[in-house]
């Protein structure tokens, strides 16, 4: 059975509705990529999936539980959510940042162990932060910032993991070795990971399993090379283009179209 689920899912702030019924299932195992134009509910999505959104309708479930009926701490223990823009508070380390991650496998009898230490020094490898460890988190650029984020999410060792554009302010390098470190994460450890992306070409790459939305709903889904065509990027993104096989991996690369003016 898929771990995680959306079912008949509507989620809306206040009077506006982002996501109507929605259903949704997470492959285990696999990455699942999340993309769609702006303010088409793909972060909305992701967030109920973390329970940081309640639903309006429909419910999110955990192993066929609605995570609204599980404790907190156990959602916390399964899944791992790096939002948009997270908030440091002031003046914490990057090693302290990093160890919160930790918080949900501790116990009042022991608030450190050395899995948690374990787990909090591979995360920083991982993401290469190591050197940054005793530098406060707000005097850094903003793509070390978010490294250190991804590393939080990491020593949280969640089998879930949720990654909300983790390439947000990182040069085209950086995102890659991001999205080769989630791939990398799902290959030797086997984790569930769902990334929201905006880069098409990023997703279609990176993905096993991806889901196009557009207003609120599920418009395809399945894997790259079923779901990218010249039809469907016209449909989700108004874009006139070429589909051709990526020269590298032979997923789907979107070409657009003739430029203004040719």
């Amino acid at each position: 059975m898929t771990r995680l689920q959306a079912r008949e899912l509507t989620l809306a702030y206040e009077e506006r509705t982002v996501v109507h019924g929605l259903d949704l299932d997470i492959p285990d195992g696999q990455v699942t990529v999340i993309v769609g134009p702006n303010a088409c509910g793909k972060s909305t999505t992701l967030r109920a999936l973390g329970r940081l959104l309640k639903p309006r309708a429909g419910s999110v479930l955990l192993d066929g539980t609605a995570l609204a009926k599980l404790p907190t701490k156990r959602i916390a223990q399964q899944i791992g959510l790096l939002p948009q823009s997270p908030v440091a508070p002031e003046a914490i380390t990057v090693a302290d940042l990093v160890a919160r991650g930790r918080q949900p496998h501790q116990h009042w009898w022991q608030q450190w162990s050395d899995e948690d230490e374990r787990a909090v020094t591979e995360a920083m490898s991982r993401t290469d932060v190591a050197e940054l460890a005793e530098r406060p988190v707000d005097e850094l650029s903003g793509g070390q910032r978010q490294r250190v984020w991804i590393a939080m999410a990491l020593a949280q060792e969640t089998e879930l993991l949720l990654l909300d554009e983790p390439t947000t302010f990182l040069d085209i390098s950086h995102q890659v070795e991001v999205l080769d470190l989630v791939r990398q994460l799902n290959h030797d450890r086997g984790r569930t990971v769902v990334v929201v992306l905006h880069d098409l070409n990023q997703a279609a790459r990176y993905a096993d399993h991806l889901v196009a939305m557009r207003a609120g709903e599920v418009v395809a889904s399945g894997a790259p090379s079923k779901v990218v065509t010249a039809e469907l990027v016209r449909e989700v993104f108004g874009l006139d283009c070429v589909v051709v096989p990526d020269p590298v991996t032979g997923s789907p690369l979107v070409v657009p179209g003739a430029p203004w003016g040719a």
